[in-house]
């Protein structure tokens, strides 16, 4: 298929599982209601998911500090869960510097509003360290 992006396949498979849980619960709960949501719907599709991930930063390949990904789906994609009434520049930023700032290259921005909004980012570890990055946003 062509416009294939890294990790396409099991970015659907999230995707899918953000709509089953957005159209079962809604908007109006908290992130952590959506998290644990979304940790159940994916292990239901037989993906293995980590909640609550603590990840290692690094700059000019030294730590410097940790964070706590919402989810990490197959070792492979990060998902940020939100429950905003709209996404904002920062939240995107945040979801871009965990990418650039960890191993792991695809992330998704999950948010359970008003409406369901995603944002799928992708920074290729080849790139790390510089300031170019791919971005594709999808609504």
């Amino acid at each position: 298929m062509q416009n294939e992006y890294k990790h396409s396949d099991l970015t659907r498979q999230i995707i899918k599982a953000f709509y089953i849980v957005y159209n079962t619960l809604g908007y109006g709960f908290l992130e952590s209601v959506y998290r644990n949501a979304m940790q159940i719907e994916l292990n239901r599709m037989g993906l293995v998911s980590t909640k609550e991930k603590q990840i290692d930063v690094y700059y000019s390949s030294q730590p410097v500090g940790k964070y706590f990904a919402d989810l990490i789906v197959e070792e492979k994609v990060i998902l940020e869960i939100k429950s905003a009434e709209h996404l904002l520049d920062e939240h995107s930023a945040q979801l871009l510097n965990y990418l650039k700032a960890t191993p792991y290259e695809v992330g998704l921005l999950l948010n359970f509003g008003p409406k369901p909004v995603l944002q799928r980012k992708v920074f290729d570890n080849s790139l790390k360290g510089t300031i170019e990055w791919l971005d594709k946003e999808e609504e």
